[in-house]
């Protein structure tokens, strides 16, 4: 695995589990974890589980004892890190919004085609896919439960920066991060939708805006959490997006992604309308998913709410009896649980790369669309 922070820190507690939880074809063995920070990363290494620290992740890559590569770095090292493993040969697991930019996604799906041709596959890492709720409302969607899906909404809410001292963390800074709140926390729902709807979203029109424009530079930092110096730096990217949508099978949608949201800590929601019923998802009710039938009696009809726990729903077989909840972490458990699946049959583990690079590009064009701005008339 190449970085140890907050994913780093989650994929890490997943390696760790999945092979105790699931009947898998392969075990995975924590091999190495690399960092640039020689004494954190040693430090990592023992709390996270892994045999070895190292500092170069090319050392990973040339080495012989490990098959696959975990990428859990900031997103201006994606490409470079990814393109590298698949031309050496490994699996690669890489965390999302895929690239920076679509130039780099494009290279990178260009790199796990040719790659596949070997028998090496690839995977980007949008858990929010493996919570049980949102893959029953894909099978329930896929089922044609709610009929023809007319509208959907989604949203995705945090409030971690609103303090102006907050510091300038890499994830605030284009060169690194590629975007703020779009990439970062927009990328999920636009992923979680086009996932539980089967659409694709096929035109954009959206807003963006930065609310603090310059922020203490950091002294240190470490996942999400930093300390601020004296010295300030230029915020470069934005701290909210918002835009609607048009999906390729007729249905119409609304995104919204902000950082700025005060109150939320980790908001996300998705609601799908379609004609014969509507299905709603919060992730701050993971087990449940909300369901309205509207094809029952009119006297019968409200929504109801589906408790997400039963062996027959995704995933939750291997778990706890009904009724026992489960966690925001069990979702990256069943990501490597897929990843490995697929790499030890010999199947293309989702989602794609190439799934990965039509989201990079829907980030794209709402981030193009922002400059084609309509004043309203005096």
């Amino acid at each position: 695995m190449v970085g140890y922070a907050f994913m780093g820190a989650a994929h890490s507690q997943a390696w760790r589990t999945v092979n105790r939880v699931f009947d898998l074809p392969a075990r995975a063995s924590m091999v190495a974890v690399c960092g640039r920070d020689e004494a954190k990363v040693a430090a990592a290494a023992a709390r996270l589980g892994w045999a070895e620290a190292v500092t170069d992740w090319r050392e990973l890559i040339a080495r012989d004892d490990i098959d696959v590569i975990d990428v859990c770095t900031p997103g201006d090292s994606h490409a470079e890190i990814a393109i590298a493993a698949l031309e050496a040969g490994k699996h690669v697991l890489c965390e999302k919004p895929l690239a920076n930019t679509v130039d780099e996604a494009r290279a990178m799906v260009a790199a796990a085609a040719k790659a596949r041709a070997a028998g090496v596959r690839s995977a980007c890492g949008f858990n929010y896919r493996r919570v049980p709720a949102v893959s029953l409302m894909h099978n329930l969607i896929a089922a044609g439960r709610i009929g023809a899906v007319r509208h959907v909404r989604a949203v995705y809410l945090q409030d971690w920066i609103t303090d102006p001292q907050f510091p300038l963390v890499w994830r605030l800074q284009k060169e690194k991060a590629g975007s703020g709140a779009l990439g970062d926390i927009g990328a999920h729902i636009i992923d979680l939708t086009q996932f539980v709807t089967g659409q694709r979203i096929t035109g954009v029109t959206g807003l963006t805006e930065t609310f603090i424009k310059e922020r203490p530079l950091v002294s240190d930092s470490s996942g999400l959490s930093a300390s601020a110096g004296q010295a300030t730096g230029e915020v470069t990217v934005d701290d909210a997006a918002l835009f609607i949508a048009r999906l390729d099978g007729g249905a119409v949608a609304t995104y919204e992604a902000s950082r700025f949201a005060t109150g939320r800590k980790n908001a996300l929601r998705v609601e799908v309308n379609g004609e014969n019923g509507s299905l709603a998802f919060d992730l701050e009710r993971l087990n449940e998913l909300e369901f309205y039938d509207a094809t029952r009696p009119t006297a019968e009809q409200g929504w109801s709410r589906i408790l997400v726990t039963e062996g027959e729903h995704p995933y939750l077989g291997a778990w706890w009896p009904p009724g026992h909840i489960i966690g925001y972490e069990h979702s990256f458990t069943h990501e490597m649980r897929d990843f490995i699946e697929a790499v030890a049959t010999g199947a293309d583990p989702t989602p794609s790369f190439e799934d990965a690079l039509q989201v990079q590009l829907v980030l794209d064009a709402v981030a193009r669309s922002d400059a084609s701005w309509v004043s309203v008339a005096t």
